[in-house]
């Protein structure tokens, strides 16, 4: 079966939805004219599956001059798991988990931390932010619900795209705090603008035969830094959508990142500067190409 996205591109108008098949070619599909966005395609997944499903892209048109945009403009809510990766937990020195571990999330705005698949990513200050690198599986939510459980929790996943949680590791522990507690700034690590580069499409569920067994890398610079599996995650993609929906109501729309596998730069010492290029890919899903560039942000002065 042949593997095919949805993507967000524009030419000189407004952005429109194509899709785009192995190997990266766009093509112009009539059937996804009728929406005109991804969020308001998974607004209405049930009946937008049943019309894909029937889509013959390999027969559709070429397209050209064509760029493509984050798939989700933009999701209403980012949801991403931490340690959730075996040996991602080995690598920072993380002892194992309980057997009644329940996962663990934290939030990235949407509307400022995504980015699409071949835009840059700015830094501000890298080596105070020391930027890192996080290679994931993202899935979509098609269906909506609150307390799902998890043997149902798989139907509520209209697709999958690729993500790189990019994370300032330099902001994650405040120096001045009033109580242990309060160390970790998870904030200032993982809602930086430019943060989630996603896509290069979402990918429907029903063309990913498995989730969990998909080979995932990153390249900095041509160098392969992380080559995992989604076999790896501790906490499945069922179990991730069911705890999510546990306390938040999920919506059609909503990106849940899965958390990454071994091999991120914080364990080695290393991290992102201004002219690296992070090449993100998971096998039927697609390629990110995001380059790192210094942030256009003035600072401000100290009055």
């Amino acid at each position: 079966m042949t593997a095919w996205s949805i993507v967000t591109v524009v030419t000189d108008g407004e952005p429109f939805l194509a899709a785009r098949v192995e190997g990266g070619g766009i093509r112009e599909v009539p059937a996804l004219k009728q929406w005109s966005s991804l969020t308001e395609l998974v607004d209405g997944w049930p009946a937008a599956e049943a019309a894909l499903r029937a889509v013959d892209v390999e027969a559709a048109v070429p397209l050209t001059g064509t760029r493509l945009l984050a798939p989700l403009r933009y999701p209403r809510k980012v949801i991403c798991a931490g340690v959730n990766y075996r040996r991602h937990m080995a690598e920072m020195d993380t002892e194992p988990l309980a057997p009644d571990w329940t996962p663990f999330f934290f939030l990235k705005p949407p509307t400022t931390a995504v980015v699409g698949p071949f835009d840059d990513v700015p830094v501000d200050g890298p080596e105070a932010a020391k930027l890192d690198w996080e290679a994931e599986l993202a899935a979509v939510i098609g269906v909506g619900g609150r307390d799902i459980q998890p043997e149902r929790a798989l139907a509520h996943v209209a697709g999958y795209c690729v993500a790189n949680d990019i994370t300032a590791r330099g902001y994650h522990r405040r120096a001045s705090v009033p109580a242990d507690a309060f160390r970790y700034d998870w904030f200032a690590a993982k809602a930086r603008d430019g943060s989630l580069p996603l896509g290069p499409g979402l990918t429907p569920a029903w063309l990913v035969p498995d989730p969990h067994d998909l080979r995932i890398r990153l390249w900095v610079n041509d160098q392969l830094q992380q080559d995992g599996s989604t076999a790896d995650m501790i906490c499945d993609i069922p179990t991730l959508v069911a705890a999510a929906s546990q306390a938040v109501t999920l919506e059609p729309g909503d990106v849940i990142s899965t958390g990454t596998p071994a091999g991120v730069g914080a364990g080695r010492g290393l991290s992102l500067r201004p002219g690296d290029v992070v090449r993100t890919e998971i096998e039927r899903l697609g390629v990110l190409v995001n380059r790192i560039v210094a942030s256009a942000r003035p600072r401000l002065e100290e009055p």
